[in-house]
């Protein structure tokens, strides 16, 4: 009997041992997928945050794609992405539902070709040229050059803050070129010394000249106390309480290393 029991015994310790296999082969026990979907400004930070927490959470199954402020917004309502991103303020009806995260905030740097003479323009002057009111670098201190405007596509968060901060109810000059990225506008910029565009504080360089706006120039502190005004919020939103995998991933976002990534990255924080 002491046999057949001891025999019992190995064989449901086998059984135990395949089944246990079965199931994690089988996914049971892995992390969920959490998909970070919007802003194409948002997303090279959101990609540097994943990697530094998948330092401590190897096994995080975490993904990023762009798409643009409106695609991560709607994702978000939708439940098709766990995170939507977003490079502008939401408007009323955008925060129904939605769960706030700002990671910090991000300038909107007007971009200029380096062998550009001008350095400063004012608010008005940025207006009417992209308006279309002012054509001629000449009117603005400049060379005697036709004016090139690169502008961001539809639905980019980039846009809508511009168009919020800078231009109010006067359109965009419609033969503007558009690009569809902040990359985009800054590669055009930088084969144009006739060209000027809005482009990422966060992914600005040396490549391309930045102008001052009013006389201030923007700069980590400027875009931190408020005194460069052309500014917008980095945003994690989420549809409805996260829990589980994704809590855990928001909660890391207030942690030393997030912080360290987002300084890194350029994203201030308001003082």
């Amino acid at each position: 009997m002491k046999k057949n029991h001891r025999i019992a015994v190995i064989v449901i310790a086998t059984v135990l041992i395949i089944m246990s296999g079965i199931l994690l082969f089988s996914g049971f026990g892995s992390s969920e997928r959490i998909d970070i979907v919007g802003s194409t400004s948002v997303q090279p930070v959101a990609e540097k945050l994943v990697e530094e927490y998948k330092i401590t959470h190897p096994n995080a199954n975490i993904n990023v794609q762009g798409g643009g402020s409106s695609v991560g917004i709607k994702s978000a309502h939708e439940g098709s992405a766990e995170i939507g991103t977003s490079s502008k303020e939401l408007d009323d009806n955008e925060k129904e539902g939605l769960k706030e995260y700002e990671l910090g905030q991000d300038g909107i740097v007007l971009a200029v070709n380096r062998n550009n003479d001008v350095s400063d323009l004012t608010s008005t002057q940025l207006k009417d040229i992209f308006s279309g009111k002012i054509t001629n670098w000449k009117e603005v201190g400049g060379n005697d050059s036709k004016i090139h405007v690169i502008v961001r596509e539809e639905g980019s968060g980039t846009l809508d803050a511009f168009k919020s901060i800078v231009m109010g109810n006067t359109k965009i000059k419609s033969d503007a070129i558009v690009q569809s990225s902040t990359e985009a506008v800054k590669q055009s910029v930088k084969q144009d010394e006739n060209a000027i565009g809005f482009v990422s504080f966060a992914h600005m360089s040396d490549d391309v000249k930045s102008l001052s706006i009013e006389g201030v120039a923007p700069s980590t502190e400027s875009i931190a106390d408020g005194s460069y005004e052309l500014k917008r919020p980095f945003l994690f939103l989420v549809k409805g309480e996260p829990s589980g995998d994704l809590k855990d991933f928001i909660d890391w976002i207030n942690s030393t290393e997030a912080d360290n990534v987002l300084k890194g990255e350029k994203i201030i924080k308001s003082k």
